[in-house]
């Protein structure tokens, strides 16, 4: 059974291992002149035109710091003051999985890709056709995403649409990605008030009073600042309480080139990293040193329009370069890639997806966010999609491990012995112990001849797709949640989402 109902656990099979997180940064889109002036502008921005809109108890505890206030309410963020909260913040963060194997370390430690957004429309595979997101399709979402081996993390990729209470909202988002992945995940909050129940949730999932704080597997994705330049209140109050409860917390910098920041690429860029910077100062107000992850997701406008552009080639450099200037701030950080405006599985979103993903992987992003399984810039979610972007990511994580050059690799005895015996290596030791490490291969991608496939009844790569959802899908729930802690949530909090075998 695909979508919603009871579905049973038919073929459950032992989860494939994550692909380790190669390191990046080999591409290098800044020259270290002009990324150090984009830098230095970010910090007169945040000193000349500073920030607006933080509710009063934060304003005062900012001054407290050194913050001054401008006559017209603006807070000036002097840059050694900026420095400082930055020497205070963690260059690394531990996130924890569910399965604490899962776990992943973010700061210069290695590429890692995951979801994210916030889809509200579904593309049905069967039909091809788009219908409002529900709570079963962000655990199917989910479900797959822990079967996906290149995708490391899980942002909640859609809001289910069927659940119209804020606060069941929230719980019942936190509950279908606990239930289907024991990857780290991440949650946005419609209210500070939901952070508590939240956060009593996943204590109950990992057995007790206290157990999230000391694995928390689940970051709190908070838009501290709405572009251009001005605190979000309520995100400060959602950042704060996340905080008071032990949560990772990962901030949210998305202006958009040409509309809510300044046109250039450049500009938009050194306002980002301003947005960035004051969330790194916030954060340290309310508890120097708490572990934060910062994104920053410079998007872009077609200027035609004013419609974001999440992938075009302006959309690739940007998060690239946004990538290197958090590295070189030593910032954990997110950047956007993957997103594409194709509605369809088609070349446009292959190519967007692709290239949009490898820059910022090539750069070294730490975490590349809302780069799989969505369409129709990420206003379309679908598990197929997913499955899809799984094997691309796969292949692009290969080549960010480059060539590995080891002195076995360049044995001149193997090229004499192929030469001289059989004139092939097919055969040899060391292309059978290669098969596996040096070479990537496709879950999905078809390479088998045109004859082949032609009789096989050339199945295309979205039939593909939707054969490996199903096949998910139909082993039903990942265990990793215990039946007895399952149960002890939906008698304590309101469950929506129909029990999963």
């Amino acid at each position: 059974m695909r979508r919603g109902g009871r579905v049973t656990n038919r073929n459950h099979q032992p989860r494939l291992a994550t692909t380790p997180a190669p390191a990046g940064g080999a591409y290098q889109p800044l020259s270290d002149g002009d990324r150090d002036a984009l830098i230095d502008h970010a910090f007169t921005i945040l000193e000349q035109v500073g920030m607006a809109g933080a509710p009063s108890r934060y304003a005062a505890r900012l001054k407290d710091l050194g913050v001054i206030e401008r006559d017209d309410g603006r807070l000036l963020l002097p840059r050694p003051m900026v420095e400082a909260a930055l020497g205070r913040a963690p260059s690394s963060v531990s996130l924890p999985g569910f399965c604490e194997d899962r776990g992943i370390t973010i700061g210069r430690e290695g590429v890692h890709i995951g979801t994210g957004g916030a889809a509200v429309l579904t593309l049905e595979g069967a039909t091809g056709a788009y219908r409002d997101s529900t709570l079963t399709d962000l655990w199917t979402m989910m479900r797959v995403l822990d079967e996906c081996p290149n995708i490391h993390y899980g942002l909640r990729p859609l809001v289910a649409r069927d659940v119209t209470d804020e606060l069941a909202l929230d719980l019942n988002t936190a509950f279908a990605n606990t239930a289907a992945s024991s990857k780290p995940t991440g949650i946005s909050f419609t209210s500070a008030a939901s952070v508590g129940p939240v956060v009593d949730l996943f204590d109950v999932a990992l057995g007790g009073e206290g157990r999230f704080a000391r694995q928390p597997f689940s970051m709190a994705v908070v838009v501290h600042v709405v572009p251009p330049l001005r605190f979000s209140p309520e995100g400060c109050q959602i950042m704060a309480s996340a905080i008071e409860r032990g949560m990772i917390v990962q901030t949210c910098s998305a202006g958009q080139a040409g509309a809510t920041s300044p046109p250039s690429l450049a500009g938009s860029l050194a306002q980002g990293v301003a947005e960035v910077l004051a969330g790194v100062v916030l954060a340290d107000s309310i508890k120097p040193g708490h572990p934060c992850i910062h994104a920053f997701m410079p998007f872009i406008s077609d200027l035609r329009s004013g419609a974001m552009t999440g992938g075009s080639g302006e959309a690739a450099v940007a998060s690239a370069a946004a990538a290197q200037l958090m590295a070189t701030l030593e910032i954990p950080h997110a950047v956007s890639a993957g997103i594409t405006e194709s509605k369809t599985a088609d070349s446009q979103a292959g190519y967007e997806k692709g290239y949009t993903v490898a820059l910022a992987a090539h750069a070294g992003a730490d975490m590349v966010q809302l780069s799989v399984g969505m369409l129709g810039s990420i206003m379309v979610a679908s598990p197929e999609i997913l499955v899809i972007d799984n094997d691309m990511c796969g292949a692009i994580l290969r080549s960010v491990r480059g060539v590995e050059v080891k002195p076995d690799y360049l044995n001149i005895d193997i090229i004499n012995e192929a030469v001289t015996g059989e004139g092939h290596y097919l055969g040899h030791t060391q292309t059978l112990e290669l098969m596996r490490s040096e070479y990537v291969y496709p879950q999905l991608g078809d390479r088998a001849s045109v004859d082949d496939w032609v009789a096989r009844g050339a199945p295309s790569l979205w039939s593909r797709a939707r054969d490996r959802v199903d096949e998910i899908v139909a082993a039903g729930r990942p265990g990793h949640l215990s039946v007895e802690a399952e149960s002890a949530i939906r008698s304590r909090f309101p469950i929506l989402l129909p029990e999963i075998r």
